[in-house]
C-alpha cells in the first residue's frame, strides 16, 4: 500500500519562502486536518488556497496550499505543496506537525520514483531533473530540458520500434509459416536494416562522448615540470589564489583542484605536482599521483617555460602525454621566447594574458563547438551510454551472424538482447534494485 510522505522541496535554510511537498492517497485530507482556511478536500485540482497551518490551537505559519489531485500531479498521487515562510524553525515545525498527522518523511528521490512508477516520467526524464538541478553551463541546462521533454525517449523508441518490427516478423515466420502475406525474414533482409541501425547507433555514441564532456565538465589535468607556472595558471583560470605559488621547484606536492565555467565550457581543473626525478619521498608520491591524474583526465594542459629551450624533462612530458587529448601551453610569454613547438599556446599567468586564446583551443580540442543540442542525437550520462553500447554490441553480433549465415531464430537472440538493453535506458526493462539505487541520488524533496 502506498503511504503518505512529506519533505522540504526547497533548500534548507533561511529564505523568503519554502515549499513543503506532501504526497499520497490521503495527502489532501491529512493536510486539511491541520489547515485553517477553506476545505481542501473540496478544492479543484491545480488551485491555490490561503490559510494557516495549525498545531492544535496554535498558529504555526501563514501559508498558501497548492492542491493537485491524482493522477494529474508531479508524481501521480494526490499532492499538496505548502508554501510557507522560509525560516529554518518554521519549516521544521510544519514538518513535525505533518509527521504527527500521519505523514512520514520522504526518502531521497521518492517523489520522482513515484512519478516513474506511476508512469508520469520515464527514467531518462527522471535523470533529466537532476541534470537540470546540477547544470553548470547552458549546454547542460538545455540538454536536461530536452531530455525532460522526451528527446532521449523518442530517440530510444525509434530503435526499439525498428527492432520490435523485426522481432514480430520473425515470430510470425516461426509460429505461422503458412501465413503468406507476411514478409519472410532472411539474412539478406536483415543485413541492410541492421547496417543502418548500427551506423545510426554509432553516430549517437560518438555524439554522446562529446556532449557528456560539455554536460558534466572536462576533467583537465595541468602538468609540467616544476616551476613552469602550473599553479599560476590554475590561479589565473580560477581568478583566485587556490594554489601556493613560489619560486621554489616542487612547491606543489599534492593535487589541487577547482572548477570554472567559460561560456558553455566547464573545466574541472587539477593542478598536479611537477614531474621530475626526485629523491624526496613526499614529492615522489605527488609525482605518482600526477601520472594517475594524466591517465584519468579527459584533457591535459602540458605547461612549459617558454623562456627556456626544450630539455629532456620536457621531452619526457611530451612522450608521456602523446596519446591523450592535450594542449601545449607556453607560459611566461612576457619574457623572451626560447621554446618553439607546433601549436604552442602562449600565455602569461603572471600578467593574466592569453586566457581567451587558451579557452578557444580547449573548445577546438574537445570538439564541443560541434555539439547540436537541439538535434537531440545524444545520451545524457554514462548509464545510458553503457546500455546503448551493449545494445550496439548485440547488433554487431547479429549482423555478423547474418554474414556467417546463421539461422534467423538464433540471430533473434541478439536482437532481443539489444531490445532489452535499449528498454533499460528508459526504464522499460530495469530491475527494481537499480531503480531504487538511481533515485537515492536525489534530494529529499525530489
Amino acid at each position: 500500500m502506498v503511504d503518505n510522505i512529506c519533505a522540504l522541496a526547497t533548500p534548507y535554510g533561511t529564505g523568503a519562502i519554502a515549499i513543503i511537498r506532501c504526497s499520497g492517497p490521503e495527502a489532501i485530507s491529512l493536510v486539511n486536518q491541520i489547515f485553517k482556511g477553506c476545505d481542501l478536500t473540496k478544492a479543484l485540482s491545480h488551485t491555490i488556497h490561503y490559510g494557516h497551518i495549525m498545531d492544535g490551537k496554535e498558529v504555526v505559519d501563514e501559508v498558501l496550499c497548492n492542491v493537485f489531485i491524482s493522477p494529474k500531479s508531479f508524481d501521480g498521487e494526490n499532492m499538496v505543496e505548502i508554501n510557507c515562510h522560509g525560516g529554518v524553525l518554521v519549516t521544521n515545525k510544519i514538518v513535525q506537525v505533518l509527521l504527527r498527522s500521519g505523514f512520514r518523511l520522504a526518502e531521497p528521490g521518492e517523489f520522482s520514483k513515484r512519478a516513474f512508477l506511476n508512469k508520469r516520467l520515464d527514467l531518462t526524464q527522471a535523470e533529466a531533473i537532476m541534470d537540470i538541478i546540477h547544470a553548470e553551463n547552458s549546454i547542460a541546462l538545455k540538454a536536461g530540458q530536452n531530455s525532460l521533454k522526451q528527446s532521449t525517449t523518442k530517440l530510444i523508441q525509434t530503435f526499439r520500434n525498428q527492432l520490435l518490427d523485426i522481432l514480430a516478423k520473425i515470430e510470425v515466420n516461426i509460429d505461422y509459416p503458412e501465413y503468406e502475406d507476411s514478409i519472410t525474414v532472411t539474412q539478406e533482409y536483415l543485413l541492410p536494416v541492421l547496417k543502418n541501425m548500427r551506423k545510426d547507433m554509432n553516430e549517437i555514441l560518438k555524439n554522446s562522448s562529446i556532449t557528456n564532456l560539455a554536460i558534466h565538465g572536462i576533467k583537465t589535468a595541468i602538468v609540467g615540470k616544476p616551476n613552469v607556472g602550473k599553479s599560476s595558471l590554475l590561479n589565473m583560470l580560477l581568478d583566485e589564489d587556490k594554489a601556493i605559488v613560489t619560486d621554489i621547484p616542487g612547491t606543489t606536492r599534492d593535487l589541487v583542484e577547482g572548477s570554472l565555467t567559460i561560456g558553455n565550457l566547464t573545466l574541472h581543473l587539477i593542478d598536479t605536482a611537477g614531474i621530475r626525478k626526485s629523491e624526496d619521498i613526499v614529492e615522489q608520491i605527488g609525482i605518482e599521483r600526477s601520472a594517475t591524474a594524466i591517465q584519468q583526465a579527459d584533457l591535459v594542459l602540458v605547461v612549459f617555460d617558454a623562456s627556456r629551450p626544450l630539455d629532456d624533462e620536457d621531452r619526457s612530458l611530451l612522450e608521456l602525454t602523446k596519446d591523450k587529448p592535450r594542449i601545449l601551453v607556453g607560459n611566461k610569454m612576457d619574457q623572451t621566447q626560447k621554446l618553439f613547438l607546433d601549436n604552442l599556446i602562449l600565455i602569461s599567468a603572471k600578467e593574466k594574458k592569453g586566457i581567451d586564446i587558451l579557452a578557444d583551443a580547449i573548445v577546438k580540442e574537445t570538439s564541443i563547438d560541434q555539439i547540436d543540442i537541439d538535434e537531440g542525437k545524444f545520451l545524457a550520462n554514462q548509464r545510458q551510454i553503457h546500455l546503448m553500447t551493449r545494445a550496439e554490441t548485440a547488433l554487431n553480433q547479429a549482423y555478423q551472424a547474418c554474414i556467417d549465415g546463421l539461422d534467423v531464430d538464433l540471430i533473434e537472440i541478439d536482437l532481443k538482447q539489444a531490445f532489452d538493453d535499449l528498454g533499460a535506458i528508459t526504464g522499460e526493462a530495469t530491475p527494481e534494485e537499480l531503480i531504487t539505487a538511481l533515485f537515492t541520488k536525489f534530494c529529499l524533496g525530489k
